[in-house]
């Protein structure tokens, strides 16, 4: 079927509906009446508003959140993409949100991460519908409003609504992922012996990208500081406020599941201050556990398999009632398990000087590649894109795939591309747009048939 003439017609619409979306700043602020806030909540309904318009009947499971549903039938077929977004952060060129098309691009915080995904399955849906096709099956436009922040949305939707009979979610790259990473969150946490406070970064999934730390005036060679940043290639500012200097020191942020593509303030600045000769108990523990390496070498980690290597990154660093703590990211080999990483870096973090707990584990998802599922997927893309080179593949990062049967991620990047996600001005290619609509189709369409 030629998708392409069919979503000509839609192309200005689907923009609209997308300026929509991205309008809302929909990041993690839960309140009384909204579990995960009052913007996540209207980003829903708006997106509801959106699946009723493309012909789907629109459920909101209690704001966590929501679907559109077309077809008839026992089985599912789930296409599962997310509303929330991470914090805007700084060194925008636009309004983050307001979509500002350039040069064949829209910018805007969520247009690939997720937003501009669920309008592209929405419309893939309307496609299907007005071909004529007949839902044997239930096709379900599942959009959740917590994926960034711990996955609550999903969890409450499988605990409503139940599992796929087969499903994927638009939320990594194209031809899909028949593999992702296991997951440990951790805490670290320690008491400096002459630094005041530090604080960085805004979510542990981030490589921190700004860090702001006092201490006593003259209690290190400054010039030293500031030359080990910058030629490290951060920039880094030094000002003196009474008693107090106060560092300013600005890196690059990337997701958690690539921390080698970012620049870490904090591990800079941490190791910039040991240069320059400040004598802190919590300056050495860091050093001395996390460092600048991003596969955790410096706790005995940094273990691989066929499929990857194992990161990690330090996203987030503040300070409280004299004790300085910080988030840990970890993303393990896709055919290891937790209790291979655990008890090594427990032991490795040991110190008088600092200490660590961890928080949460999350095992790997792993899918043979010749299965119907990743081969249904693979052909769709394979017949809208004509590309028979690419090959699925897998990753670091973590999707809804983990928390419910029979998925894996499939787009809504295309190989190659830097979409900016998680960074400043991120974007995506209206190009990209239309095709991922297109294969969206093909996908749900071939999901339709199997058995």
């Amino acid at each position: 079927m030629n998708w392409n003439e069919k979503i000509e017609q839609y192309k200005e619409e689907m923009k609209q509906d997308l300026a929509k979306l991205v309008s809302y700043n929909s990041v993690f602020e839960p309140s009384k009446e909204f579990p995960f806030g009052k913007a996540n909540a209207q980003c829903l309904e708006a997106a509801l508003a959106i699946a009723e318009k493309c012909g789907m009947r629109a459920v909101n499971l209690d704001h966590y959140c929501g679907y559109g549903e077309i077809g008839e039938g026992t089985e599912v077929i789930g296409v599962l993409g997310h509303l929330d977004i991470v914090p805007a952060g700084e060194g925008w060129n636009s309004d983050p949100f307001v979509l500002t098309e350039k040069e064949g691009h829209v910018y805007g915080r969520g247009v690939s991460d997720d937003k501009g995904a669920v309008v592209a399955a929405a419309y893939a849906i309307r496609l299907l519908k007005e071909s004529g096709l007949d839902f044997k099956k239930r096709v379900r436009l599942i959009m959740g409003c917590n994926e960034e922040s711990g996955s609550r949305c999903l969890a409450h939707y499988v605990e409503k609504e139940g599992s796929l009979t087969y499903g994927f979610t638009p939320d990594a790259t194209f031809p899909g992922v028949f593999g992702e990473k296991g997951m440990i969150s951790a805490v670290f946490s320690g008491k400096p012996s002459r630094l005041i406070s530090v604080t960085g970064g805004s979510v542990s999934n981030v490589v921190c990208a700004h860090c702001v730390t006092r201490m006593p005036a003259g209690c290190c060679d400054s010039k030293k500081l500031i030359e080990s940043l910058t030629m490290a290639g951060l920039q880094a500012t030094l000002q003196q406020e009474k008693e107090e200097w106060v560092l300013d020191v600005r890196g690059t942020a990337a997701h958690a599941s690539t921390p080698e593509l970012g620049v870490n303030a904090i591990s800079h600045t941490m190791k910039a201050l040991q240069e320059a000769g400040l004598e802190d108990d919590f300056v050495e523990f860091y050093n001395e556990k996390i460092g600048l390496g991003v596969h955790g070498e410096h706790c005995g980690i940094d273990v691989q398999d066929d499929y990857g290597s194992l990161t990690f990154n330090n996203g987030v660093i503040e300070t409280k009632q004299g004790t300085i703590s910080g988030t840990i990211d970890i993303r393990f080999p896709v055919t290891m398990k937790s209790s291979q990483i655990v008890p090594v870096m427990e032991k490795n973090f040991q110190s008088t000087k600092g200490q660590l707990m961890i928080l949460k584990t999350v095992e790997p998802l792993f899918f043979p590649r010749e299965s119907k599922l990743v081969q249904s997927l693979l052909k769709a893309y394979q017949t809208v894109t004509k590309d028979l080179v690419s090959e699925p593949m897998t990753m670091g990062g973590g999707t809804y795939a983990k928390g419910i049967d029979h998925c894996i991620a499939f787009g809504c990047e295309f190989a190659g591309e830097d979409n900016h996600i998680h960074d400043a001005n991120e974007r995506l290619a209206l190009k990209q747009f239309w095709l991922q609509t297109a294969i969206y189709a093909e996908a749900i369409l071939n999901l339709l048939n199997l058995d």
